[in-house]
């Protein structure tokens, strides 16, 4: 497998994540979003993903995937060792709508091409492209605390204490938060199950400064 990566892209961090905990190899293509105006605008990553954006995963018979939750989807499909949505439809429902609270949610309207519009065609300054972003992640991971508390089904993870998808949006989010210097005070359980999460071979070794391309 061939990964088109970029080491602080919240999407490819969390394909990072879920091969690591499947145990599964895949060669990293970095793609960096803001050298040479941003690799992933170039004609020869753009005939891999259209969309420009990454990560972009190439199976081992060549098929092109997109969308960092249909690539986890898919290796949990074709990998299903170490699995990373429980066992029932409702269970797995719910590990699903953790995720995607992330992945739809938060992190769509702050990620690196909607921050530099603001600033870019916008002309919003620093400060309050800042704010912007503080805004919305404080809010999303505030409602997502109140699930999670409210349902009392975590543990040492967000579903109990074996991880899922929801720990591999988890992850990367709150990386990015602290980042823009997020106030994470109203998201203690968040913080916790986080910071475990950051004592897992798994999490670490798919950590922005692991990556080769960080340097």
């Amino acid at each position: 497998m061939k990964l088109y990566t970029y080491f602080r892209s919240s999407a490819s961090y969390r394909v990072r994540i879920a091969l690591n905990l499947k145990g599964l190899n895949a060669e990293h293509v970095p793609v960096h979003l803001v050298k040479d105006g941003g690799q992933q605008l170039q004609p020869a990553y753009r005939a891999v993903n259209a969309d420009a954006l990454v990560p972009a995963l190439v199976d081992d018979d060549g098929a092109v995937l997109t969308q960092s939750l249909a690539i986890i989807e898919y290796l949990e499909e074709a990998h299903p060792q170490t699995a990373l949505l429980p066992r029932t439809p409702a269970e797995r429902a719910y590990v699903r709508s953790l995720a995607l609270s992330i992945a739809c949610d938060i992190h769509p309207i702050d990620n690196l091409r909607v921050l530099k519009y603001l600033t870019g065609t916008l002309k919003v300054s620093e400060a309050d492209k800042d704010a912007w972003y503080r805004h919305w992640v404080e809010q999303g991971l505030q409602a997502l605390e109140t699930t999670i508390v409210r349902d009392g089904r975590s543990g040492k993870f967000c579903f109990g204490d074996t991880p899922t998808i929801a720990d591999c949006c988890l992850v990367p989010q709150l990386y990015n938060a602290r980042r823009f210097n997020c106030d994470l005070s109203k998201m203690p359980t968040l913080v916790k199950i986080g910071d475990h999460c950051m004592t897992q071979e798994a999490f670490i070794n798919a950590s922005p400064e692991k990556q080769p391309d960080s340097i």
